[in-house]
């Protein structure tokens, strides 16, 4: 029976450090806890994302925070399972501490916080040769999750700046056409290249930072679900320009649009609509209104 306790307290472990894995280094990065508590906190946040930008703004930073505290949650419990039934018999304690007062899985929190934090204090240690080499190598899981974790902020904050960058970059687009449309060709073929391969970095985020979907983008200039229908636009715009060039540059922007709206879609909206219905639930999602052109409001 001991043995069935720690196994499943070990199985705890391993299936918090495949969700940890699946989340930051395989290439789908879709871990399954992950995945449904920033789902949750998503929703539970969804009333406030049309009544106040600032509150809504802290969905995406709690729900990361909520993930690392439910690896490190239960990767504490996990291993706290493993020893329980090993206290207090296979553990020497420090001359101060009664053996027989620290059997309660309590005790065996407190030990495994200690080893996971690699505080190693040392009034408690495993005597069990199979113990001794568990309790380090919790130490180490726990330096995993603390590297890991500093590492994932790291790489979501450039993929949130990239994709702000892009709706900005679409804002002042908009700005300057409702402004003054200069009569003839407004369109040139470096333009829609460019935004054709800024549309397909965002993508590469969505598909490796899935987790910066649900980081709210805040005020309409800089964020994507407001200014991506103005970039459909562009390309219908230049879909229909005289320029070979332009016709065939407004053709990849299109190609890139239909790529990012299908991994939005997959990922995170499941309309199964065509690319303009995408972005139009994807701006709704994130509590705004889509830009469509020059004639939409902001």
């Amino acid at each position: 029976m001991e043995w069935l306790v720690s196994l499943f307290g070990a199985a705890l472990v391993v299936i918090t450090l495949r969700d940890l894995f699946h989340t930051l280094w395989h290439p789908t990065r879709r871990g399954g806890l992950s995945r449904v508590v920033m789902t949750a906190l998503w929703r539970l946040s969804r009333p406030l994302r049309t009544r106040s930008g600032h509150v809504a703004g802290l969905a995406g930073p709690l729900a990361v925070v909520s993930v690392v505290g439910l690896w490190a949650g239960t990767i504490i419990l996990g291993w706290a399972i493993v020893y329980w039934p090993h206290m207090p018999d296979s553990f020497a304690f420090a001359n101060e501490l009664r053996a027989s007062e620290h059997t309660g899985l309590l005790d065996s929190l407190y030990l495994s916080m200690v080893h996971v934090s690699t505080l190693g204090l040392g009034d408690i240690a495993p005597t069990e040769e199979w113990l001794r080499i568990a309790a380090p190598l919790e130490a180490l899981v726990g330096f995993v999750l603390l590297t890991a974790t500093v590492s994932w902020v790291l790489e979501i904050y450039p993929a949130l700046a990239r994709r702000k960058a892009l709706a900005l970059r679409l804002a002042v687009l908009l700005r300057t056409d409702r402004r003054e449309r200069p009569s003839g060709e407004v369109l040139t073929a470096s333009l829609l290249e460019g935004l054709a391969a800024d549309v397909l970095r965002v993508r590469i985020d969505f598909t490796q930072y899935a987790e910066a979907y649900y980081f709210h983008d805040g005020e309409d200039e800089t964020s994507l679900a407001v200014v991506s229908g103005y970039a459909c636009e562009l390309a219908r715009r230049g879909a229909a320009a005289s320029d070979a060039d332009v016709r065939r540059a407004a053709d990849v922007l299109s190609e890139a649009l239909d790529d990012l709206a299908t991994v939005l879609d997959q990922r995170f909206l499941h309309t199964g609509g065509s690319a303009a219905e995408v972005f139009g639930a994807y701006a709704a999602d994130h509590g705004h209104r889509r830009t469509t052109g020059p004639a939409a409001g902001g």
